[in-house]
């Protein structure tokens, strides 16, 4: 049972200036612990949790004295429990989670309960940001046209999370169309330093579970699985190991040719080769005030793709500027902290770069990308290598493009994207890029038309911005029309190229290349015709599109010619820093945030003609391809089963390193000769209905099917060969790994999955989970050559 609060003591309240009080808070320094002076911000974060949730049975007085003497307990890797203060949701993590609720009230009510019990317990948003792709890019009409197309696909689904708005309590769900979870809800509107509840009782905003942007305001937050958000939502403290902390101190100030993205691929890149998988990240230093918010918000938004929990930036003068708040003298004495490990940065020792052509932390300074580019066509097949003979390399592919004559080359870009969260939420970066497009069409440069262009905006914040500046005009020019307003390509919503570009690279096999300005780029996720992708600056994507090619070298060769036929270099288009500040101050304003967020009360007239039940049970539809009543709840019982013995176990599949999420569980699109569009077709769905394995993770039937249907994988069992297949042993066929885990299955023969380092790395870990389930799949990881089964 739960106990009185035993920190009562130091319950303070705090009170307002002229009289009044604003709440009540558990004060810090009242403890009298001088242990506490030297705990890292986002330690003391974690304690101040912990303190305030104190009632002996889910956190108790012994969890909060760990976390005081954090120095000598973290290395022990000591488990503490952790309520975070609310839920961040987008759509392709929501639907799964708002299913498993549905299903868990029927099982409420089949085993004689009160289902209407079953609700979130702390405040749950979900912003529906993850269902629009790119169908039509390159025209004035591309956002009209692109969400009608995402409403006929989505209709299922959306009217399914607006009964879920409906049916549950303390959940939120902003309508699509306007804006992602990163930067509308967590760094615009929803962040929030202190936060009181209806008792007045105030308390550090201590975690979005699931995005990683507002950590540059000094909110603590970071991304975890479906599972644990669903675990947080229905009150249980999460279970986690008291992280280590880097100390990650910054000096000095960045180059006017660098860009926030040079920076936080280079900080990816320096985390990475520490090692801070598990860990908490806290920047600190001087070179930390010559950054904006939004600077810090890019570097913060990466935390997992330098494989951290979290990236976190401690509230100073910047910050309280930002959230228009007072009363902190910049007299505050400073208390050297403690960290579990230091890295340090000069700024300007940052450099222009992008990161590819598989993974985000594989960061390419551009002096050298045209090197680098040619030492992965001649490397072995890796993150690093595609093993181009040298016989090959020159190889041209001619087509023919809408009547046009156009040819392809190893390297030549076919899709070029300013999308994501680490950069749409970034004004100098995007006007960057805005007035390098102004710079481009002055001169008189083009883009080829096979290019598929795009521009996906975080918020309407952008719309306006780019508007009042004026220069949206030339980023239409060349082809960056606003596509919508979601997570895009960088979620493999990229939508389908020109046909004559995709045969050109099927029949050639060519190693065609996307740049994009988003946070991820692992094989096969951007489109699968793109075996070649690298991550960019916004205004780095305008020059790779002008240029057509990423085997190119800046500083000497030309991206093109002019008007006149003069020759154009990199540098004739670059902005510098003092022009894109000069634009910034002069278009962004403060009455484009509230106008933004006034429509999300409105909705939008798709959104708002949706017609739902009232009912607080779901109707489950048998014949949907989207919703379908999961089978975790349907045999459930008051006493759970016991554990189950793995016996006489075969390999289903043998994995070396780095198998991300989205190997396991791919959020793209669904090949045409997968189980899944098997499965699809079979239920009456067109190939062009598909959409994405994203966009259909609330029905087990297809994410089942989807499961390790990366058509990049690497299974040691098939010699070399790469893609989502795998040997049924008994027999030695060579089958699609679903067919495999079926037929073993129904043989009632156990399988298991050998592991390396790094397994599960990415987001969207719940369906990583729940797939290798359902083929009935236990695991081994290969750790410093110790076997470990999960």
């Amino acid at each position: 049972m739960a106990a009185q609060n035993a920190f009562n003591t130091i319950l303070k309240t705090l009170e307002k200036p002229d009289g009044g009080e604003f709440g009540k808070y558990y004060c810090l320094p009242a403890l009298n612990d001088p242990r506490i002076d030297k705990l890292p911000y986002c330690i003391k974060i974690l304690l101040e949790s912990a303190i305030r949730n104190c009632d002996e049975f889910q956190v108790k007085s012994k969890d909060v004295e760990k976390i005081i003497d954090w120095e000598n307990t973290s290395p022990k890797q000591v488990e503490i429990p952790f309520m975070p203060a609310r839920v961040l949701l987008q759509d392709a993590t929501g639907v799964p989670a708002v299913v498993d609720l549905a299903c868990m009230r029927d099982a409420m009510n089949k085993l004689g309960g009160d289902s209407n019990k079953i609700n979130p317990l702390v405040p749950v948003d979900l912003v529906i940001d993850h269902s629009v792709q790119v169908d039509v890019a390159g025209s004035e009409d591309a956002v009209q046209a692109n969400m009608e197309l995402e409403f006929q696909r989505n209709k299922e689904r959306f009217a399914f999370l607006k009964w879920g708005s409906n049916a549950f309590d303390n959940m939120l769900v902003v309508p699509p169309g306007l804006g992602i979870v990163h930067q509308f809800q967590g760094r615009e509107k929803e962040s929030h330093t202190v936060t009181d509840d209806e008792l007045g009782l105030a308390w550090t905003q201590n975690t979005y579970l699931h995005t990683t942007m507002i950590d540059g305001l000094g909110v603590a937050g970071w991304g975890v699985g479906g599972i644990e958000a669903e675990a947080a939502m229905l009150g249980q403290p999460m279970s986690m190991v008291l992280p280590g902390v880097v100390g990650f101190k910054l000096l000095g100030k960045l180059r006017d040719d660098v860009t926030a993205t040079d920076l936080v691929l280079t900080v990816t890149q320096m985390l990475r080769k520490h090692g801070v998988v598990g860990k908490f990240v806290e920047f600190y230093g001087e070179g930390m005030g010559e950054l904006s918010l939004a600077d810090r918000a890019t570097i913060a938004n990466m935390s997992p793709d330098y494989g951290a929990t979290m990236g976190f930036f401690p509230v100073d003068h910047l910050t309280l500027q930002y959230l228009q708040l007072t009363g902190r003298s910049d007299e505050t004495p400073q208390i050297e902290k403690v960290y579990s490990s230091y890295l340090e940065l000069k700024l300007e020792d940052v450099e222009p770069c992008i990161s590819g052509p598989k993974r985000p932390h594989d960061r390419v300074p551009l002096q050298e990308m045209k090197a680098d580019w040619h030492a992965c066509l001649d490397n072995r097949v890796g993150f690093k290598g595609f093993a181009i003979p040298k016989e090959s390399q020159n190889k041209v592919a001619k087509f023919s493009f809408h009547g046009t004559p156009a040819e392809l080359r190893h390297g030549d870009v076919v899709i070029a994207a300013i999308t994501s969260c680490t950069n749409t939420s970034n004004p100098s970066v995007m006007l960057g890029a805005a007035v390098a497009a102004k710079k481009a069409c002055e001169l008189g440069l083009e883009v080829k038309p096979w290019i598929k262009t795009s521009l996906a905006p975080g918020s309407g914040v952008v719309t306006r911005y780019l508007q009042k500046s004026g220069l949206q005009k030339y980023l239409n020019q060349l082809g960056f029309h606003i596509v919508g307003y979601g997570c895009t390509t960088c979620i493999g919503n990229s939508g389908d190229i020109d046909e004559s570009v995709a045969s050109a690279i099927s029949e050639n096999d060519m190693v065609a290349a996307a740049v994009l300005s988003g946070n991820r780029n692992f094989e096969g996720r951007v489109h699968p015709l793109t075996r070649a992708n690298y991550l960019a600056s916004p205004p780095l994507v305008v020059a790779y599109s002008l240029a057509g090619t990423v085997d190119i070298d800046f500083e000497k060769e030309p991206i093109g010619k002019g008007k006149d036929g003069k020759e154009i270099f990199f540098r004739d288009i670059w902005p510098s820093s003092e022009e894109v500040a000069n634009v910034v101050q002069s278009s962004l304003l403060p009455d484009m945030f509230k106008a933004t967020y006034q429509a999300i009360t409105k909705g939008n007239p798709m959104w708002n003609e949706l017609s739902v039940p009232s009912s607080n049970l779901y109707a489950w539809d048998s014949t949907s391809t989207y919703n379908h009543e999961p089978p975790y709840f349907k045999d459930m019982t008051m006493s759970p089963p016991g554990p189950h013995r793995v016996k006489d176990a075969y390999c289903l599949l043998n994995f070396g390193d780095s198998i991300t999420t989205d190997h396991v569980s791919p959020a793209g699109s669904i090949h045409k000769d997968s189980p899944a569009a098997k499965f699809l077709l079979e239920h009456g769905v067109d190939r062009r209905d598909f959409n994405s394995y994203g966009s259909r993770r609330g029905n087990d039937e297809v994410m089942a099917r989807g499961t390790f249907a990366n058509i990049r994988l690497v299974n040691k069992l098939l010699e070399g060969e790469v893609g989502p297949k795998t040997i049924h042993i008994p027999t030695g066929e060579k089958l699609s790994v679903y067919d495999a885990a079926m037929r073993y299955n129904t043989a009632g023969q156990d399988t298991i999955i050998l592991a390396g380092a790094e397994y599960g790395s990415g987001s969207s870990r719940d369906w990583a989970a729940k797939g290798p389930m359902m083929l009935v799949c236990y695991y081994y990881f290969c750790v410093t050559s110790h076997w470990f089964l999960a």
